[in-house]
């Protein structure tokens, strides 16, 4: 049989897990605690809820457990007669069967930590939060969750597409494949969907203001403006009018200058100023950033 044959559907079959094979090589394993806790959840419901995976080997007569091998033991401490498997009735090569195996396993999906937080927290019993099974480093997690936070799973996508006419397509191509070549990265900003049409604004402003069409070019625009008026991000941690700060922390030097670069002449001045105060022992050669603090005393 071909590797990639459809395989027919499992049929559903009940009967006594000790008839079973388990697997004598099971790549997942599950530790002594979680395994008693799935004992005792299926002593609890006196059945299993979720179904193991079987394959009929005919040739040497077995029923070979290729997922579900922990539920099935557990299921047998738990003292049950019966229990309901899928039964795969056709040959399976080998590569199959591990395949099978492994794929049950890897592909399981992961937890949203904040949905998962909040579930967890809707249980008020101390009995149904142990039959979660979740263990020491779930729980930790969920203690680090800020369920205000965005999980992947809630995320509101918006997409952008991008059309280009056939005399602009190639150009386009070879544009993007540079890029994906240039790339070292994968990064990903995500921005809250308010502010999508200001950003549409502020390009149309820019193409406006410069008779330009070209997305880029006014993005560039916009990103000059910016740096004209860097000094106004003072307003993020500094309240002009009583002088004091309004937020602890540190603050970039770009927003207490308004520029991000100096003259040299200045720049060396300044370096040596600060390079003197190290030597004489009133600035820390760790913190040059100091010589400011008496800069500012000295002007006080």
């Amino acid at each position: 049989m071909e590797e990639t044959t459809r395989l027919a559907p499992p049929q559903m079959v009940q009967g006594d897990p000790r008839t079973l094979t388990l697997l004598d090589v099971n790549a997942r394993f599950l530790p002594h605690e979680q395994f008693r806790q799935l004992v005792a959840n299926i002593e609890r419901d006196g059945c299993l809820t979720s179904t193991p995976l079987v394959w009929n080997d005919r040739e040497a007569g077995r029923l070979v457990v290729l997922s579900g091998n922990h539920r099935t033991l557990a299921a047998i401490e738990a003292g049950l007669s019966q229990i309901w498997w899928m039964q795969i009735d056709e040959p399976l090569p080998r590569q199959r069967q591990i395949a099978l195996q492994l794929s049950h396993n890897a592909i399981a999906g992961q937890d949203d930590p904040a949905i998962l937080k909040e579930l967890y927290d809707e249980l008020e019993s101390v009995e149904w939060r142990q039959y979660t099974g979740l263990d020491d480093k779930a729980l930790d997690l969920l203690e680090k969750v800020d369920v205000a936070s965005l999980g992947e799973a809630n995320l509101d996508f918006a997409s952008v597409q991008f059309m280009f006419l056939p005399n602009e397509l190639e150009r386009a191509e070879a544009a993007f494949d540079a890029a994906r070549s240039a790339a070292t990265a994968d990064r990903r900003w995500i921005a809250g969907l308010e502010q999508y049409e200001p950003v549409l604004d502020a390009l149309e402003t820019s193409r406006a203001a410069y008779k330009i069409g070209n997305s880029a070019t006014a993005l560039g625009v916009i990103l000059t403006v910016f740096e004209r008026h860097l000094g106004e991000l003072a307003e993020g941690w500094f309240d002009a009018d009583s002088g004091e700060p309004t937020r602890s922390g540190t603050a970039p030097l770009e927003a207490v200058f308004g520029v991000r670069e100096i003259p040299v002449e200045t720049a060396v001045a300044v370096r040596t100023l600060i390079d003197r105060l190290v030597k004489d022992g009133i600035v820390p050669a760790a913190e040059p950033w100091r010589a400011l603090d008496v800069l500012a005393g000295e002007a006080a």
